[in-house]
């Protein structure tokens, strides 16, 4: 199995889950006592945060630049961004490291196609949602007609990213609000909505709605896992 990479703390509750997921989808593969060869990288949430809501992209692709190399040295054979967000900047990781860095889109996106659907719904923070970096790869590379919530919405969601789930607060109120907004998107069109940020699912789930729901955390470890044991 190769040694998987992985830049979390964005935030630490979403890492602590791809890090479960890792080694229980690995213990589902391979049996017995096996776990997954992992490496992480866990950067200070606070000071990426921050960085983000500045729009200073430049200082935090360094940043995360910085972290793919130390974990290509240590011994990293692929590459996790433990989250959604910052995959703004994958193009300039990836040509920063020798290994390969599995995108959470490309995941994301072969699971929906598998799936059969077309037209789907996006929630994440408003840098997802809002910005091209990760709708137009879902249409470009997968044919994927991506829908958003409207721009109330949208900053609701990012609100609720940012100050609750982040820092592990799980509200019923909050709940209710994101299914109403998916209820009205899939009223719109949608026919699955894609969890576009890693701690989404911390708070919606599968059997919350009939919908089909891609959760991407759980989608990214399972590829991430499959990549290891060189099945993809």
């Amino acid at each position: 199995m190769k040694t998987i990479g992985m830049i979390g703390g964005m935030s630490w509750e979403s890492s602590l889950e791809y890090y479960r997921l890792i080694n229980e989808i690995t213990r589902r593969e391979r049996g017995g006592l096996h776990s997954a060869k992992s490496l992480l990288y866990s950067v200070d949430f606070e000071e990426i945060e921050l960085l983000q809501h500045q729009d200073r992209w430049e200082d935090l692709t360094g940043i995360m630049i910085d972290a793919a190399r130390n974990l290509e040295k240590a011994g990293a054979e692929s590459l996790l961004i433990c989250t959604n967000t910052m995959h703004k900047m994958a193009d300039q990781v990836q040509q920063s490291v020798s290994i390969p860095l599995l995108h959470i889109a490309d995941a994301a996106g072969e699971e929906i196609r598998a799936r059969g659907l077309k037209t789907v719904a996006l929630l994440g923070t408003r840098f997802t949602m809002e910005q091209d970096f990760y709708r137009e790869r879902l249409a470009r590379k997968f044919g994927l007609n991506v829908m958003i919530p409207e721009e109330e919405d949208r900053a609701y969601i990012h609100q609720v990213i940012y100050r609750e789930l982040c820092l592990g607060e799980i509200r019923d109120a909050s709940k209710k609000e994101f299914l109403r907004i998916i209820g009205d998107l899939e009223q719109k069109g949608a026919r699955g909505v894609v969890l576009g940020c890693t701690e989404i699912p911390l708070l919606i789930r599968q059997e919350d709605l009939a919908l089909p729901v891609f959760d991407t955390t759980a989608i990214h470890a399972e590829y991430a896992v499959r990549d290891a044991l060189s099945e993809i």
